[in-house]
């Protein structure tokens, strides 16, 4: 071995030794570096963590306060009403979401955001309420005035319609014509139908003549009337053409048949009358009962017999 050479490789082999010293002592500085490059970023994600933690917490309560808030609102108004049950169900599904996305920030954020929305509408809700509140109860001051007046105004109008009843019924019962001096006889014609003769017995008796005068009456209506005849005969039938329908004449509240009719014109003065009344059989001996009617009121009455 050349003893000269010795220092040389001596030499040679501290400076690698110097260079892997360097090296190793940056590589644990780079280390130790990215160590705590690493530790700082774990620490700031558990602080990320404990904040997202507490904003959901704080978020949820905010929400869950909300929503009891929400439930103490309540109005008459349906359109109303409609909007806050929209958003009852929007604060319960705002919490669901705070819970199933409780790691999430950008989540936990844009529900607060959502939650003092809400808080806001919440606060015009109140204004809208109490407004519709205090009209409601204008109205219904207003209403309570109007119905009572309507209630005075209905009895006064109950009165006038009773009063108004009671000079309609006195003016009814004052405007019905009477039938005066009413006779029946007993007549047969003559000379063709040209002379009647009066006759007290059946088998000759023709038609029987109802003689009658309607009274004067002022306050009765002019213009045209229909007298109608019913007779009861002897046997208790009642006198008709036929005994249908058309033959019926009111009365009283009544229906009967009569024996005939006749139209006269009323100028609300005593007016003549003479009604001759067929039969469709001959006559039979005994006493008929007569009536006189007009506007449906028996207005005048008499009898006949026949021998």
């Amino acid at each position: 071995m050349n003893m000269e050479n010795q220092p040389e490789e001596k030499k040679s082999n501290n400076k690698l030794f110097l260079v892997l010293l360097a090296l190793l002592l940056i590589g644990n500085g780079i280390f130790f570096w990215l160590w705590l490059q690493e530790r700082g970023r774990a620490n700031t994600v558990v602080v990320e963590k404990q904040n997202v933690v507490v904003e959901r917490d704080n978020v949820k309560a905010d929400l869950l306060d909300l929503q009891k808030q929400y439930a103490t609102l309540q109005t008459s108004d349906k359109g109303l009403q409609e909007d806050l049950d929209a958003k009852r169900t929007q604060i319960a599904d705002l919490i669901e979401q705070a819970e199933k996305h409780k790691n999430d920030s950008y989540i936990i954020s844009k529900l607060q955001k959502e939650t003092e929305t809400l808080r806001k509408i919440m606060k015009h809700f109140v204004v809208e309420i109490d407004s519709l509140n205090t009209l409601n109860k204008t109205i219904t001051a207003e209403k309570e005035k109007v119905t009572s007046d309507l209630h005075t105004e209905k009895e006064k109008t109950t009165k006038l319609s009773k009063d108004k009843e009671a000079l309609q019924s006195t003016v009814n019962i004052g405007s019905v014509l009477k039938a005066e001096n009413s006779t029946a006889t007993g007549v047969k014609f003559k000379s063709g139908g040209k002379k009647e003769v009066e006759t007290t017995k059946a088998s000759r008796v023709e038609r029987i003549k109802v003689s009658f005068v309607l009274g004067e009456n002022r306050i009765a209506k002019k213009g045209s009337r229909s007298v109608y005849i019913r007779i009861t005969t002897p046997d208790g039938k009642e006198l008709c053409k036929s005994p249908d329908e058309d033959n019926m004449v009111k009365f009283n509240g009544g229906k009967g048949f009569y024996a005939a009719k006749q139209d006269i014109s009323y100028n609300n003065e005593d007016t003549a009358v003479n009604v001759f009344c067929p039969s469709p059989n001959p006559f039979i001996a005994g006493k008929y009962l007569i009536d006189i009617i007009c506007d449906d009121v028996v207005v005048g009455n008499t009898t006949i017999t026949l021998k």
